[in-house]
């Protein structure tokens, strides 16, 4: 049995194009079965949806259905021309009492006013009819990018629903639960074009860069010897390793700046910065000679490190 489009959508008989619309979008929202991935139900609710606004989102088609021409899916009803008896209170396909119609009491028998819509409906429906146009619901993804592919940017592959690949450009610098919209790649549209596909990014953390704003920063783990004595040392960058020289003397907590190697520059964003923090880093093992020294040392020459 044929359901009736109007409790399908939630809607009364004298329900706006745009109250109807409105309930449309809601209700394709909340049922489609993107969001609701092996429920039948759901499914079935969402094909129901799509059928009631197929009928009354469509200004020809919906005259058509409150006249009793066609039932909820859109099936013609063969009845009695004379008989009257649409949806419109009254009988008539006006709400009056008009039952009869043009040439009536012809040997060959009239058509009733039902007839119009059928005889004149290819000139004042112009096809589908005046519905409003309908554009395709959005679909939402979760997309997870390395940390470094986000910082410097990179292209990812991803299969929209029916598998069609995409390949989608994730642009340098791109923050954590940023979205990025894919026109024209979501759902078909009923009436109207279809929706985007938006892409929510997922940033991964790093074990050793963070990040603020452009700039990143990197903890540098260095030897007793290279803090005291200085030295050149490899140091990785989002963009590749780079040597830097360690100053004599440097105690944890110092920080270096490398220019430029930070998140890449844009049409309106220069490029950041890498800023390296030094952490001294003891022998893994205990070591007797350097224990020794130590001793010695600071017998000699003692200092207070929280001193103010």
């Amino acid at each position: 049995m044929a359901k009736d489009p109007y409790e399908t959508l939630g809607v009364k008989s004298d329900a706006s194009e745009t109250d109807i619309q409105k309930a449309f979008r809601k209700l394709a929202k909340k049922y489609h079965p993107d969001l609701h991935p092996g429920d039948k139900r759901s499914e079935e609710r969402f094909k129901d949806i799509n059928a009631a606004y197929d009928i009354l989102g469509d200004t020809a088609k919906r005259g058509r259905f409150d006249r009793g021409e066609i039932d909820g899916n859109g099936t013609e009803i063969h009845r009695n021309p004379f008989a009257g008896g649409g949806r419109r209170p009254g009988g008539g396909p006006f709400g009056g009492g008009h039952q009869g119609g043009f040439g009536q009491g012809g040997a060959g028998g009239g058509f009733a006013f039902d007839d119009l819509s059928d005889l004149f409906g290819g000139v004042f429906r112009g096809g589908r009819g005046g519905g409003v146009p309908t554009q395709g619901e959005d679909l939402r993804f979760t997309l997870e990018v390395d940390f470094i592919d986000a910082m410097t940017g990179v292209k990812k592959r991803v299969t929209l629903p029916g598998g069609k690949p995409l390949d989608v450009g994730i642009p340098a610098g791109i923050a954590d639960g940023q979205t990025i919209r894919l026109k024209g790649q979501g759902s078909p549209g009923v009436t109207g074009a279809p929706g985007d596909a938006l892409i929510e990014v997922k940033v991964r953390a790093h074990p050793h860069f963070t990040r603020d704003g452009r700039d990143i920063h990197y903890e540098l783990p260095v030897s007793l010897g290279e803090a005291v004595l200085g030295g050149k040392v490899e140091v990785a960058t989002i963009h590749g390793p780079v040597t830097v020289t360690i100053p004599a003397h440097a105690n944890t907590g110092t920080r270096m700046r490398l220019k430029g190697k930070g998140v890449p520059a844009t049409k309106r964003e220069l490029a950041g910065d890498q800023y390296v923090t030094l952490k001294l880093v003891l022998p893994k093992e205990p070591d007797a000679e350097l224990e020794q020294f130590v001793k010695a040392w600071a017998a000699k020459k003692p200092y207070d490190p929280r001193k103010g």
